[in-house]
């Protein structure tokens, strides 16, 4: 079974009540826009550390915010990832040089994988997708058969620093590898949790494919296995939206809205992609009170930036003395790229 690892995320204030309800990404202004690179750091995305590797890491190769012990024990897998939190470029040398040591072995060991997976959590930290995935698919070819949950969800992390590159059909492939091993016959809600977000992965690979009934498909797994994520409630108001049923979008992001709760890292994405939906409604004063909730949330975001530029093209909200438009404005068309 996958140890769940608490995610580093720092907390932010809470959306103001009023608008709370009303609150995903999209980066130009109402625009069919694809669903968003996973960018936050998932405890379902972070495998079992090998053997002797304490703490375990997240994606990004932070390591993990250690239970307090009255006497941690530091390992080469933590001395690793400590090492290219401090140097990148030294530590990433360090860890191809243990890599190459480990690797001559002939048969799989637990050295092997965890020098493996360090690399891999550096190049993803320096942005070299292509080498990180290639490190989490041999670190995943190590893990004993015995322990099909730490592979998997290797191959979780791989197919995630292939999406982040643009390799959206090598991405499924591995979510895919991912699902293979079959769910336990008494499958407990952490096992679920693992699988939806695996199936939230494989919605952002196939929706980039092109491949949309499939990826919607992917969602409503996502939804029965792991109805409490967030992210996944987010990602299905996108692409109704993006399919124009603005009435399935605004349901799926109330439900978005009411899991993620106050100081949740998608309080911003999901209030961003509230104003959109609210002004392809044609409620313009609620997409307005969306995207000012979204500034004031997170102030310096690529989200909050992205709400500026809405709130500049819709401009204030109108005063007793303005005069009424002629007519209800209808909901402005959809740009192309």
């Amino acid at each position: 079974m996958l140890v769940l690892i608490p995610a580093l995320m720092a907390a932010q204030a809470p959306l103001p009540a009023d608008v709370w309800h009303q609150i995903g990404p999209n980066p130009r202004p109402f625009e069919a826009a694809p669903l968003p690179i996973p960018r936050r750091k998932r405890a379902t995305e972070v495998p079992p550390p090998m053997p002797g590797a304490t703490p375990p890491a997240t994606q990004t190769g932070i390591p993990a915010t250690p239970v307090q012990n009255s006497a941690p024990r530091m390992t080469r897998y933590t001395l690793c990832l400590a090492a290219g939190e401090k140097d990148p470029a030294a530590g990433i040398a360090a860890a191809r040089a243990w890599l190459a040591e480990a690797a001559k072995a002939d048969t799989p060991n637990t050295a092997h994988g965890a020098a493996a997976q360090c690399l891999g959590q550096l190049l993803l930290q320096q942005g070299d997708s292509t080498g990180a995935e290639a490190a989490f698919i041999e670190s995943a070819g190590q893990v004993p058969a015995t322990d099909p949950a730490a592979a998997a969800a290797l191959q979780v992390m791989a197919g995630n620093a292939a999406l982040a590159g643009g390799r959206a059909e090598t991405a499924l492939g591995c979510y895919d590898k991912a699902l293979a091993p079959p769910p336990a016959a008494a499958p407990s809600a952490e096992d679920n949790a693992v699988r939806g977000a695996v199936q939230i992965g494989r919605a952002r690979a196939l929706v980039a494919l092109g491949r949309l009934p499939e990826a919607s498909g992917a969602l409503q797994e996502a939804h029965r296995l792991a109805p409490n994520d967030p992210e996944g409630w987010l990602l299905s108001a996108t692409l109704a939206r993006r399919g124009k049923d603005l009435e399935r979008a605004q349901r799926d992001i109330e439900v978005a809205a009411s899991l993620a709760g106050h100081g949740d890292p998608l309080g911003a994405p999901i209030g961003l992609e509230a104003g959109v939906i609210a002004m392809l409604s044609g409620r313009e004063d609620a997409a307005r009170k969306s995207w000012e909730s979204v500034v004031a949330l997170a102030p310096g975001s690529t989200e909050a930036v992205t709400a500026k530029g809405y709130l500049d093209q819709i401009g204030p909200a109108p005063t007793s003395g303005s005069a009424a438009p002629a007519a209800p404005g209808a909901p402005p068309p959809e740009t192309s790229r």
